[in-house]
């Protein structure tokens, strides 16, 4: 089988740390790369200086939508730039976490995934993704010698699919809640594909009336998957990773930033839970 590749410039990329943050859930790494989904297609990718090479076992087209998923085309260190230089604690906690950055994931993957999430650690989320992955998704072309891989299953595959084969992919008590918003998007009650385009609190409304999908679960998703970035999410991880950086004040301080919006994000490697620090403009 051959390979399609591509090499993108990307400064100030922490690739590793992107995607092991906790807001995807389909990486792993193998062999100097990270291998998993993206764009319906299977990808590996592996950082260099200045630049993150890819390939996949089909056509990557143009690769914009590697372009788009990785945020490749964020000018982010415009956006650090136009930070309060006085501000030291905020300075700091940019510092701590320099390369990270944002995913822009498809809407219903990143949905489905944390609505998995609740009271979950990223290694137990990332199992339950696999298997619903394994059992309901659509095979994928992966290279000789590679795991298989598959899509991930749309919601009106899952909406038939029942509560205790769900179950089965260790969902427990949010089987029903992911069934339920399969269900409903099924059914044509909401559009994903719209959120991107409403205002942050008309779009967060719409996804508080799923099933199981509180305001966390909300922010998580109109920030990695639509695109709405003037949030600031709050997580314990987050807490124990940053009380320091942050003690006098400043998660509670929002800076207007010339428009512009960034998000900083981290993990805490003991717990492997998941912290996002957004910075609004």
């Amino acid at each position: 089988m051959n390979f399609d590749r591509a090499v993108f410039a990307a400064a100030n990329y922490d690739l590793g740390a992107t995607l092991a943050s906790g807001q995807a859930f389909r990486w792993r790494q193998d062999d100097g790369g990270w291998t998993g989904v993206a764009g319906g297609r299977w990808v590996r990718l592996r950082a260099g200086p200045g630049q993150i090479a890819a390939e996949t076992a089909t056509s990557g087209g143009d690769w914009q939508w590697l372009r788009h998923y990785l945020q490749l085309d964020v000018n982010l260190a415009g956006v650090l730039a136009a930070f309060p230089p006085e501000d030291e604690a905020l300075q700091e906690a940019v510092r701590a976490c320099a390369g990270l950055r944002l995913l822009r994931q498809e809407p219903w993957e990143c949905l489905a995934s944390f609505i998995c999430s609740s009271t979950k650690q990223i290694s137990q989320i990332e199992q339950i993704v696999s298997l619903l992955c394994r059992r309901f998704g659509e095979p994928l072309a992966v290279p000789a010698g590679e795991e298989p891989a598959h899509s991930f299953p749309g919601f009106a595959k899952l909406a038939e699919v029942s509560e205790s084969d769900l179950r089965g992919c260790k969902l427990g008590f949010r089987a029903p809640y992911l069934r339920g918003t399969a269900q409903r998007l099924a059914a044509g009650e909401a559009d994903l594909g719209r959120l991107g385009r409403l205002p942050l609190e008309e779009a967060r409304a719409e996804l508080l009336k799923m099933p199981g999908v509180g305001v966390q679960i909300a922010d998580c998703v109109l920030l990695f998957a639509c695109g709405l970035r003037r949030l600031f999410r709050w997580t314990c991880g987050f807490r124990r990773r940053c009380g320091g950086i942050i003690s006098r004040g400043v998660a509670f301080r929002r800076h207007r930033c010339g428009g512009l919006s960034a998000g900083i994000l981290g993990r805490t490697r003991a717990t492997r839970s998941s912290i996002c620090f957004i910075i609004c403009g």
